[in-house]
């Protein structure tokens, strides 16, 4: 563990971000900073992660949130970004696309299942969920999430439920947390230019579909 390497990074990439903040918010960029720091010093962060995460958080100080890393929602749940503004709380989950070894021959499978249960589950600790993802990545977010909880099919349902049975088991994702589940916008990071767009997650299904379907992913 470099702690001073860490140190390093995350204090080049936070002088980098707060240069697009005002002067009151960039003691908000500073505590996420500080908090990473400390979860770094407990083997709990990874610098990539990490630079993501203070992406996401400077994308939110500028638009009037107040903002945690690493928020303990649950015994067993920890959120990447939290964020609150006027009592409504936001959830920012990123992923980087990375699969366990023990997953190499059903990798697009498990990946799947690993988005639709950050959906399932985070989202109902907030009023708005969002996903992140590094712009050299691709999300597989099922087509269910893009319908209100009033228009998801059933047979969709305990198809996208049988997914996640596969790889979710102690606890399983529960099948009124698909029903209920929501997906209100996705976040791609541009790491080299230290920001993160957010854009519809219809929009950013259509773009991803194209791709997906020419290697024969069914979402």
């Amino acid at each position: 563990m470099d702690v001073e390497k860490f140190k390093d990074d995350v204090y080049v990439i936070t002088d980098r971000l707060a240069a697009s903040l005002q002067k009151d918010d960039v003691p908000k960029l500073n505590y996420v900073r500080q908090r990473l720091i400390d979860l770094y010093q407990q083997n709990l962060v990874k610098i990539n992660h990490s630079v993501l995460e203070l992406i996401c958080a400077a994308n939110m100080i500028s638009n009037g949130y107040v903002v945690d890393v690493e928020k303990q929602l649950t015994d067993s749940l920890v959120c990447d970004v939290y964020a609150k503004k006027d009592a409504k709380v936001s959830i920012i989950e990123i992923e980087t696309g990375f699969t366990p070894p023990e997953h190499a021959l059903d990798t697009i499978d498990y990946y799947t299942s690993r988005i639709v249960s950050k959906v399932a589950r985070y989202s109902k600790y907030c009023a708005k969920f969002s996903l992140a993802t590094p712009v050299i990545g691709m999300l597989p977010i099922h087509k269910i999430f893009l319908n209100p909880s009033t228009l998801r099919p059933e047979n969709e349902i305990k198809k996208v439920k049988s997914l996640c049975d596969r790889f979710y088991k102690n606890p399983p994702i529960a099948y009124d947390d698909i029903v209920n589940a929501k997906l209100n916008s996705v976040y791609l990071i541009n790491i080299d230019k230290n920001f993160a767009k957010e854009i519809d997650p219809i929009v950013y299904h259509e773009l991803t579909m194209s791709i997906l379907a020419k290697s024969e992913i069914d979402l």
